[in-house]
């Protein structure tokens, strides 16, 4: 008995330690003896992302940059490996052994805590380490916001993500990627274009930066609840100053990689009040106008009419069903035409979405089309509003009766019954007589289609003998099936940046990929080895003329600077034509 609870003990023990291994979060400092006149770097590192990070208070300690975040996601041996850290850099108050207390993060519905980290804070020292290292220089003055116009929205209520780069004016970007695009789960999202990226000056945190807004995101929740934004993630490249000048006085910079992080944003999505909430309610969500309307109101019997029921204004308009419209059964209605006329900026979705019915009356008389209502929930009031249309007579003037008495009151009357008069000549479209013709079969045994069929086979052999051999040597041609192969992928790449004419990022890496596998196939290179250098001179080695290098290198850049370069403006069409123009150009000239 003894020793079966002695091995639940160390079953015990050792699942913890398994559970423990596989979340890691824990502090690290850059040095645990500093002078006092010296900074200090302290991180927070976590193997799996969490959320609620709570750092410690740092009483002892001025904090003089950061919270900066950083992510790195590797592969090792087929293996992910995921790093998240939250950099903060500390100038001490004071001389002595100084303690920095647990920060705290959430992370799968547990709570996990740092182990206290103490420094020893000595005399100022002669040489502090002051100048701070490029990468340490770059965090402090790189930072990627998520702005959210609104974190406690209604079910079906628009906001919007801006993400914003604020670049210190001591520092530089040269180029930028980005690494990881937020998916918006459980919204319906929208991105707004974005017509060049303009710099433009503004505060963070009290202190002025350079910005550019790289992407606007118009949100609509579809569920209630806390909902997660995933955080939009970019490799950068940061122009920080050496401290050194040349010799005409100009700061000479050095290049250095970083990869930042907006950060996951957590939005509590409010139900609808359920009080009053009309029985007609479809989830329409903000400021709108209803109408129902006809194309006219008097026809004659088997003419027809158009009646459109069209919901205006401000809201989740794509998102929810126009009410049906109801008619007398006299009335032939066929299924509606939907139109939507909506256009989507930061304010949400604005327009007017209609549905159109065409209504074919069959015999003479008054019809009413019965009021139609249309709920809504007012975000300004916060309440539930409701329109409803007016009845709508529809006079047929000409055409058959429907019953036997005047129509006109067959509509009115207490029990509007009608009566069907019979029709002799009902099926009269039915064929009560046939013109038959009589047919010879012939015997196929010996027939032409007969032989033919029992010497194709015997035919088809030599062929079959040609193709086979002729694909063997193809499969023998492994230099050439690698250049078809690429030059397959060339064409098809191309035609995919042809595809995304319009979206920036998307069209430029798919003509960049098909301009370097054009390449891999005519010049048999690897990608590894492109360099613009080398281009040129293999393709002045296989007698293509120096204009056209020059327009092929030429577009390769408009590619780099159309992709990193956030003041760079470029016309993805002509471009495409260029490129397109090039390729044919050196497929007649090369060698």
């Amino acid at each position: 008995m003894k020793f079966t609870k002695h091995i639940s003990i160390l079953f015990l023990l050792l699942a913890t330690s398994i559970a423990s291994a596989q979340v890691k979060f824990e502090a690290k400092v850059s040095k645990k003896k500093l002078g006092v006149n010296e900074r200090l770097r302290i991180d927070f590192e976590m193997n799996k992302d969490g959320d609620n990070f709570v750092p410690p208070s740092f009483k002892d300690f001025t904090v003089v940059g950061g919270p900066n975040t950083s992510l790195m996601n590797s592969y090792t041996n087929g293996k992910k490996s995921y790093l998240k850290t939250y950099s903060y850099f500390l100038a001490p108050k004071k001389r002595g052994k100084l303690t920095i207390k647990q920060a705290t993060i959430e992370i799968d519905g547990e709570v996990y805590k740092t182990f206290p980290v103490t420094v020893n804070v000595t005399a100022a020292v002669d040489r502090p380490n002051a100048p701070p290292g490029a990468s340490e220089i770059a965090s402090e003055n790189i930072h990627l916001v998520a702005e959210v116009s609104k974190t406690d929205p209604y079910l079906n209520e628009g906001f919007t993500v801006v993400y914003k780069l604020y670049v210190s004016p001591e520092t530089g970007v040269s180029n930028w990627r980005e690494k990881d695009n937020p998916r918006y789960n459980d919204f319906w999202s929208q991105n707004i274009e974005i017509k060049g990226l303009n710099i433009q000056k503004g505060l963070y945190k009290g202190e002025e930066y350079r910005y550019v807004v790289l992407r606007k995101t118009v949100l609509y929740p579809q569920k209630t609840g806390k909902l997660k934004i995933e955080p939009l993630v970019l490799d950068i490249t940061v122009e920080v100053p050496t401290g050194r000048a040349d010799i005409f006085g100009r700061a000479i910079m050095t290049k250095v990689p970083k990869t930042v992080t907006a950060g996951s944003r957590t939005i509590n999505v409010k139900p609808l009040p359920e009080q009053e909430k009309p029985s007609d309610f479809k989830g329409a969500v903000g400021d709108f106008s209803f109408q129902v309307t006809t194309s006219k109101t008097e026809l004659d019997a088997t003419e027809s009419l158009q009646a459109k029921i069209e919901v205006s204004g401000k809201g989740n308009l794509k998102l929810f069903e126009l009410p049906k419209l109801t008619t007398p059964s006299s009335l032939e209605v066929y299924e509606p035409e939907h139109q939507e006329n909506v256009r989507t900026n930061l304010n949400g979705m604005q327009g007017r979405i209609s549905d159109t019915y065409t209504i074919v009356p069959q015999y003479r008389g008054k019809y009413p089309v019965p009021p139609i209502s249309f709920s809504y929930f007012d975000l300004k009031t916060e309440t539930y509003k409701r329109i409803t249309s007016d009845e709508i007579v529809i006079n047929v003037l000409e055409g058959p009766t429907a019953a036997g008495t005047n129509s006109s009151n067959s509509t009115t009357s207490a029990n509007p019954k009608q009566t069907v008069r019979s029709n002799t000549n009902a099926f009269a479209f039915i064929k009560t007589t046939t013109n038959w013709s009589s047919i010879r079969s012939t015997p196929f045994f010996k027939s032409t289609g007969f032989w033919s069929l029992l010497l194709l086979p015997f035919l088809a052999i030599p062929l079959a003998i040609i193709i086979r051999k002729k694909k063997d040597e193809r499969d023998a041609d492994v230099q050439g099936n690698r250049i078809r192969r690429a030059d397959k992928l060339a064409r098809k790449y191309l035609s995919e940046a042809k595809k995304h004419l319009g979206q920036k990022e998307a069209f430029y890496e798919s003509l960049e990929r098909a301009l370097h596998n054009y390449l891999k196939a005519k010049l048999n290179i690897e990608t590894s080895d492109f360099n613009k250098e080398k281009i040129e001179a293999l393709l002045l080695e296989r007698q293509v003329e120096n204009d056209v290098i020059s327009n092929f290198i030429s577009i390769l850049e408009n590619c780099e600077l159309a992709r990193y370069t956030p003041i760079t403006q470029v016309t993805m069409q002509n471009d495409y034509d260029k490129a397109a123009k090039t390729i044919s150009l050196i497929d007649k000239q090369i060698k």
